[in-house]
């Protein structure tokens, strides 16, 4: 029976994960700013840093750079093109000075002068290579060009060039794509758009603003872009794209006042239908070790102590009840009903002197663990079972097999030190924006990020393991695919409500810098 259970469980399993299977959305933003032979742009780190940390809200695995000179921006994108497989929405996002040249498009990294023709192809990056790379590895691509502003060395290039001067354009030439491709400029072939006057472009701003409505269809979200930009430059710049899309792009669902339960919870009420009417205690001893704050944990509670209860053979009869004289002239009498106790109701042990010793014992351990169960004061409470089952899910034991009992006081002492992670408080909650300023050869020199933290755990995604301590250090490991093979960073620093510094260092090399963390 057991085996049966199991495999249905499996099942069930399987099915609604293969119903509940997220898409995989991939996105490369880069923003070049700070170029050494064409001057200084207002607006792409802050564009870079504002779309990224909206694509990372839409579900998107952000690969980010700024101000990447030309080794930085193909290993950059080489990082982006490794992690399409299988993507199902690739979205390339680039804010910085771009140019064409005998109709091709060329993105420019901050360290090139295109002293000469010959150096279009050893200085700056074509378009294509991004795109080709794109419509081979994903189904939908979406590729918004920030990169039609005024450029000085698209001037020098010409100038070098004397009769052939003609063949360097202004601003970007019209783009031909394969089927499931859009490209969006900031503004029409030929055109050179506008950095504007506040923290973003006009482009970058409306795509800010608008992408990611909810339930809209992404053409529609670029027609209110197009508007918003007309109104702010005057009419001067009309955003233009080209598309081949063959379906609707829809980057935020619209949400229902009828949603229907969150995947994990259906996944719970499938395991909890498979083992309800079990009769073997590790079926729900297994329930409660897998979801120890789940829907069914006080009715598993009470399977769990009725299966373990004793079983005699025979019942006592209960006793008859006791005739009621007829005596008219006795006050009447009123029947008390005694309440049931509460099925839910959370239990606690008995309260002779020794429980209480013990229970304020374990209270004590529980704290210093790191657990938080509060005052000591011998009352077994929610505040204790809370505790105890923090400790129970941070240190990997079954929440069953924990009872109130010596054993597990012993148990709490051989622990060292804290289990359940720091909270820090409050304060400390939230989202964070980590910039990594680098200071060595890192092939770029600035890049940033969106961090969650919750309850001293800092975390995005899979690939950022981190945690801030009762003191405020932070240490942050950061995964990533390079070269072939799995490399890391490591992240040290401090951290309060008002913000964070520290420094990071590339473990497999020379790469170094420092961090810093402002609350979002």
């Amino acid at each position: 029976m057991r085996r049966v259970l199991l495999g249905l469980f499996v099942l069930i399993f399987l099915a609604t994960a293969k119903g509940l299977a997220a898409e995989k959305r991939v996105a490369l933003v880069i923003g070049n700013a700070t170029y050494e032979h064409a001057g200084e742009l207002a607006n792409p780190l802050n564009d870079a840093d504002d779309i990224a940390g909206k694509l990372e809200t839409l579900g998107f695995e952000v690969v980010k750079g700024t101000d990447l000179d030309f080794t930085g921006m193909r290993r950059t994108v080489r990082d982006f093109v490794n992690s399409l497989r299988d993507a199902d929405i690739a979205l390339f996002y680039y804010a910085g000075h771009g140019l064409q040249v005998r109709g091709r498009n060329y993105l420019v990294p901050v360290d090139a002068q295109l002293r000469s023709e010959n150096d279009i192809d050893f200085e700056a990056m074509p378009i294509s290579l991004v795109m080709s790379a794109m419509e081979r590895l994903s189904k939908t691509n979406l590729i918004f060009l920030d990169a039609c502003r005024n450029n000085p060395l698209a001037r020098n290039l010409a100038r070098s060039m004397g009769t052939r001067s003609t063949s360097v354009g202004n601003g970007l030439a019209r783009i031909g794509s394969g089927v499931g491709t859009l490209v969006s400029f900031s503004t029409q072939p030929g055109n050179v758009a506008l950095d504007g006057d506040g923290r973003n472009s006009p482009f970058t701003a409306a795509l800010v603003e608008h992408l990611g409505h909810p339930g809209e269809d992404i053409s529609q979200s670029l027609v209110r872009v197009r508007v918003d930009v007309l109104q702010a430059t005057g009419g001067q710049q009309i955003p233009w794209e080209n598309s081949s899309l063959t379906g609707k792009v829809i980057l935020k669902q619209q949400q229902t006042s009828a949603t229907g339960p969150t995947p994990d919870l259906q996944i719970e009420l499938a395991y909890w239908n498979s083992i309800k009417d079990a009769t073997d205690t590790e079926y729900f001893e297994s329930y409660l070790s897998q979801y120890p704050n789940g829907k069914f944990v006080a009715i598993a509670r009470l399977k769990l102590q009725d299966l373990k209860r004793p079983r005699t053979s025979a019942k006592e009869p209960a006793e008859p009840p006791k005739p009621v004289e007829n005596n008219p002239s006795a006050d009447p009498q009123v029947a008390v009903l005694q309440p049931q106790e509460e099925p839910n109701r959370e239990q606690q042990p008995p309260e002779t002197g020794n429980d209480k010793a013990l229970v304020r014992s374990l209270q004590a351990e529980l704290n210093r663990l790191g657990c938080k169960a509060g005052t000591a004061d011998g009352v077994w409470g929610r505040k204790s079972r809370q505790a105890l089952e923090n400790y129970a899910r941070h240190s990997g034991r079954s929440v069953a097999a924990l009872d109130v009992s010596p054993d597990l006081l012993e148990r709490l002492k051989r622990d060292p030190s804290r289990v359940c992670p720091a909270a820090n408080g409050p304060g400390l909650n939230g989202s964070w924006m980590l910039v990594r300023i680098s200071r060595g050869p890192c092939g770029w020199a600035r890049q940033s990020q969106i961090v969650q933290i919750r309850d001293g755990v800092i975390t995005r995604g899979t690939n950022w393991k981190g945690t801030v301590s009762e003191t405020g250090r932070v240490d942050i490991k950061l995964y990533f695919f390079h070269e072939g093979r799995t490399q890391s960073n490591t992240l040290t620093g401090t951290i309060g409500e008002d913000g964070g510094k520290g420094t990071f260092r590339h473990d497999q090399g020379n790469c170094r810098g420092n961090f810093t963390m402002t609350r979002q």
